[in-house]
């Protein structure tokens, strides 16, 4: 008898990037108008409404890729040890930033946050990449996202050092 249904784990692994995302949203929506609305920021700053679609789609994204290289190395062993945890640690970095940057107004913790999370995924999609490369390639546009979350990241900070 088959006491977990065999579509639970991939839907588990799919929706479980965005537990951190819904937690951080509140925060998010509640400092936009009252702290981030008041920040310099550069020309090409992506408008508000951008940005929980996109990281709804990469937090599918990476989420089904989790599940896939669980799936391909049988479970949670030996093997996935490493390459689940490098996904694991990657998530929270990407959850931290945040309450740092947004909770707590730490505009250069929350680029080294960034730039660690940066790291993390780049090492989670290289792991990735000889157990499953599907699974590697859904981190592409993670990765890119990133890479403009920090430039922006930085550019606000730059911009803002002085504001309290």
């Amino acid at each position: 008898m088959e006491v977990v249904p065999a579509w639970a784990p991939a839907l588990g692994f799919t929706l479980l990037p965005h537990a951190g995302g819904f937690l951080g949203s509140n925060i998010t929506k509640r400092e936009i108008p009252t702290w981030y609305e008041t920040l310099q920021k550069p020309s090409w700053c992506p408008p508000n409404w951008v940005f929980a679609p996109v990281w709804g789609t990469l937090y599918t994204s990476m989420g089904y890729g989790s599940y896939l290289v669980w799936k391909e190395l049988g479970g949670f062993n030996e093997k996935s040890v490493v390459p689940l945890g490098l996904y694991a640690g990657n998530l929270a970095l990407n959850w931290a930033w945040t309450p740092v940057f947004f909770g707590a107004h730490k505009m250069g913790w929350g680029l080294v946050t960034l730039l660690l999370t940066t790291g993390t995924a780049t090492a989670t999609t290289a792991s990735w990449y000889n157990i499953n490369k599907t699974a590697a390639y859904l981190m592409i546009p993670y990765l890119a996202w990133l890479s403009l979350a920090s430039a922006l990241n930085y550019r606000i900070w730059k911009d803002n050092r002085n504001k309290k």
